[in-house]
């Protein structure tokens, strides 16, 4: 029994590294291959939002079916759709075309993701929990930073790093097929569209502060790959250097993610998400006085990865502490929510800053988005014990 939980474990992690791949190569290149066209940063930022719409059309509905199809078909059904999506991006080159293709590549990653996240929240142990959600984190890092190398591959053909990275999932979804499906814990007689949202109301009312490090994460991710190539190209770095400065936060965030995980689960979630907060809105500081500098700019995204970049994994393994299993499936869409909420307005409003503000102004967004976090969490110390002792 234990070697098959494991092969699951492997399975869904390796699901879940073509994921953060596919994502990771999509946000860079489009933004590139867009401002080569002469398309303006806040419309490329507003092309970046349709992946997080699709999360959010997909949200309230994909609940139900887990609960009576169970994880495996959804995954399934996930995977295809990201699949299907990439190889057609190949096929003809549009602004609102890619638009709808990120709408259905944000609809199946999120399936993706709700279903493996859900699925591995509701099976560890409560003592691996930290260590298995940042391994799933870790592993998501990893083909994040793996994917804006495929930007180069657009120097021999713009069509090559989509039809390369379509191939990739397609071996790797293949895999779930070796799967027994299952079903997550459930004392609901009665699964609808109304009962979720009732679940997401109860969700934010016992965990509310567990969604805020995922929404920060979301927030940093959309800019750093959307936003600061724009930022960079435009102040006159060359591609090279954007695509080396890039990974460096997903880089730091893959060296610090299973180590904070495992300290997280020895020392309290609560108090590792709030230093590496505070850790990560001093680095966007320093990044902003030496905006000029590719090498402080280079350790500044490592340093901030190392703390922050492990703020989602940690953010839903907080919520793991403080909802019940039954609440679970409902805790894991809000953190995709608050994510994609953040995915959203984060590009438009740094494009706005890059278009209209002159300086580092990008830097400050990020700096004072993470010091408000940091607020929150030390704020919510009282609240969070109250709503623990509920359960």
């Amino acid at each position: 029994m234990k070697k098959i939980e494991q092969l699951r474990f492997w399975i869904l992690v390796s699901i879940v590294t073509v994921s953060g791949f596919s994502q990771g190569m999509l946000l860079p290149l489009i933004s590139i291959i867009f401002e080569k066209s002469g398309i303006n940063s806040s419309l490329n930022g507003l092309n970046a939002t349709a992946m997080y719409i699709g999360v959010l059309i997909a949200s309230p509905l994909i609940e139900a079916p887990l609960r009576k199809v169970g994880y495996k078909p959804l995954i399934l059904v996930g995977g295809f759709t990201v699949f299907f999506s990439l190889l057609l991006f190949s096929s003809w080159k549009s602004f609102w075309f890619w638009f709808f293709l990120r709408l259905l590549i944000g609809i199946g990653d999120h399936i993706l993701h709700f279903a493996t996240q859900t699925w591995i929240t509701s099976s560890s142990p409560k003592e691996k929990l930290g260590r298995n959600i940042s391994l799933y984190g870790f592993f998501f890092s990893l083909g994040f930073a793996v994917g804006p190398a495929m930007t180069r591959l657009v120097e021999i053909n713009e069509r090559l790093p989509f039809i390369l990275t379509s191939i990739i999932s397609l071996i790797i979804w293949l895999a779930i097929f070796a799967l027994k499906n299952d079903y997550p814990v459930s004392d609901i007689e009665t699964v609808s569209f109304l009962g979720t949202f009732k679940r997401f109301g109860l969700v934010w009312k016992y965990a509310w502060v567990s969604l805020l490090p995922p929404f920060g994460f979301g927030f940093l991710e959309a800019c750093l790959n959307s936003s600061f190539p724009i930022y960079a190209l435009k102040n006159g770095m060359n591609i090279d250097a954007v695509s080396l400065i890039i990974p460096a936060f997903a880089i730091g965030s893959i060296v610090f993610q299973l180590p904070l995980g495992m300290l997280s689960d020895r020392l309290g979630r609560h108090f590792i998400l709030k230093w590496v907060m505070f850790i990560g809105f001093m680095c966007f500081g320093i990044a902003a006085l030496y905006r000029d500098s590719p090498v402080i700019l280079f350790v500044s995204f490592f340093v901030a990865g190392m703390a922050v970049g492990s703020t989602f994994s940690l953010g839903i393994s907080f919520m793991a502490d403080l909802l019940p299993k039954n609440l679970l499936p409902a805790g894991n869409i809000m953190c995709g929510i608050f994510y994609s909420i953040a995915c959203m307005i984060g590009p438009f409003f740094s494009g706005l800053l890059i278009q209209y503000v002159k300086g580092p102004s990008f830097f400050y967004l990020l700096s004072l988005m993470l010091f408000i976090i940091f607020i929150s969490l030390v704020a919510a110390r009282g609240k969070q014990n109250v709503s623990s002792v509920h359960h």
